[in-house]
């Protein structure tokens, strides 16, 4: 169960009262520092976790490869969603844990803008890319890996408050 500590919105912003598709209208808000955490996670063999922490699989650097893929993901988010605004970006984290427990590797990024709109799309297309890419470098040594429980652990700023993530 989520936590939302300001009050819970039931509209459809992207939605006119035509019910057609439009991008939101930010012009009139104010520019504000929004940070956005998004979370996801990689489960594998614990064979193919042991190739990527030493380094040994066929593609190469298989974390720092998929780490640059976020970053890179989170900047051009509004060119892969089409609803969501341009945004400059000040910070893009993107950090990838090896799990033996899972097996496999916990995927998070953290984006932060000043700016009239949040940044959770940034984020969470951010960690779905990397995910993807740890996927695309390993699926030579393992077909069945699954991407799971992508989603937004927290989000600041803006009018609708501070959001956490239960759990």
């Amino acid at each position: 169960m989520a936590r939302k500590t300001s009050k819970q919105t039931s509209t459809l912003t992207h939605i006119d009262a035509k019910g057609e598709a439009r991008m939101v209208d930010v012009s009139a808000k104010p520019a504000t520092e929004r940070i956005a955490v998004a979370e996801g996670r990689v489960v594998m063999s614990q064979a193919t976790l042991d190739l990527i922490v030493s380094g040994n699989a066929k593609k190469g650097d298989v974390l720092g490869t998929a780490r640059l893929a976020g970053i890179m993901a989170a900047k051009r988010t509004s060119d892969l969603i089409p609803l969501c605004h341009p945004l400059a970006l000040s910070k893009v984290t993107v950090d990838i844990a090896p799990d033996s427990k899972l097996p496999g590797c916990i995927v998070r990024a953290t984006v932060k803008v000043t700016g009239p709109t949040g940044v959770e799309m940034e984020a969470l297309t951010a960690v779905s890319v990397a995910c993807l890419t740890i996927y695309d470098m390993i699926k030579a040594a393992e077909r069945g890996v699954r991407i799971e429980a992508i989603h937004l652990v927290e989000k600041k700023g803006g009018k609708s408050g501070h959001y956490r993530a239960a759990g």
